[in-house]
């Protein structure tokens, strides 16, 4: 094995990566891809309804030649973590290269109508949980390290009923800016990655005329994007050829948004 002390990942030797949301969707689909180059991936999830689909994703994985461990957690809770970091490393080893920030909830609601529940609700997964994440990685994050947030083009863009969402993604790449600012000493990256409509069960719950919008204004192919579309450019992101790119908001959108 290479130096710990090597400045590529491609170089190192085991690679250890930690995908929140991953049991399915945009957030499987990155821990396979990172799986397919060569990391080690802890899959977080939460939910018992995603038992299943967890372990069928530990399953292709492991049939790739790297380790996949399932951490089922609740982000809602703030100890959970240093839970998912503590089961990582005794799995992998002491160091994390990865940390993908993907776990995210939404409320559907107009302003008038928002409550304080509804506020802790998407707040305190789509932000807070990404901040102590985030936390309890650092110690252990290895240089180069990637720490990757999942934003959307909802960051930039407002929609009705949806204020609670997007804002909560323009506070992670506020976040996104100012981490990148701190660890670059370290050798460390921090960017945002920012879909356009995706076809996944959290599309379903946003409401239809936006999507249609989203998709008649999609210049490339007047398209949906996949989850392969996304993973793609996280899993570039975590690559050594993207070593230059910190503070940066992507948007993998198709061209709905250009920034």
């Amino acid at each position: 094995m290479a130096s710990s002390n090597s400045k590529s990942p491609v170089s190192r030797g085991l690679r250890v990566a930690i995908v929140t949301g991953a049991s399915r969707g945009i957030g499987a689909a990155i821990a396979l891809e990172l799986a397919k180059r060569g990391y080690n991936v802890t899959i977080v999830y939460s939910s018992p309804s995603s038992e299943s689909a967890a372990k069928d994703l530990v399953t292709q994985i492991e049939s790739l030649g790297v380790k996949a461990i399932l951490a089922r957690e609740d982000l809602y809770d703030t100890e959970a973590p240093d839970r998912i970091v503590k089961a990582t490393t005794a799995a992998f080893g002491p160091h994390v290269d990865i940390l993908v920030n993907n776990a995210a909830t939404e409320v559907n609601k107009r302003l008038g109508n928002i409550t304080l529940e509804d506020i802790s609700k998407v707040y305190d997964l789509n932000v807070r949980a990404a901040i102590l994440m985030s936390q309890a990685v650092l110690p252990y994050l290895r240089s180069p390290g990637r720490i990757i947030n999942m934003s959307s083009v909802g960051g930039r863009c407002g929609f009705q009923e949806l204020s609670l969402y997007c804002s909560s993604k323009a506070a992670l790449e506020g976040l996104t800016r100012c981490w990148a600012a701190e660890l670059g000493k370290d050798g460390h990256t921090v960017n945002a990655v920012s879909p356009g409509p995706v076809q996944t069960q959290l599309l379903d719950k946003i409401p239809p005329e936006i999507v249609a919008a989203q998709k008649a204004a999609t210049p490339v192919e007047n398209r949906l994007g996949t989850v392969d579309d996304i993973a793609l450019i996280v899993a570039w992101l975590a690559s050594e050829e993207a070593r230059w790119v910190s503070g940066q908001v992507l948007s993998a959108s198709g061209g709905l948004n250009m920034y």
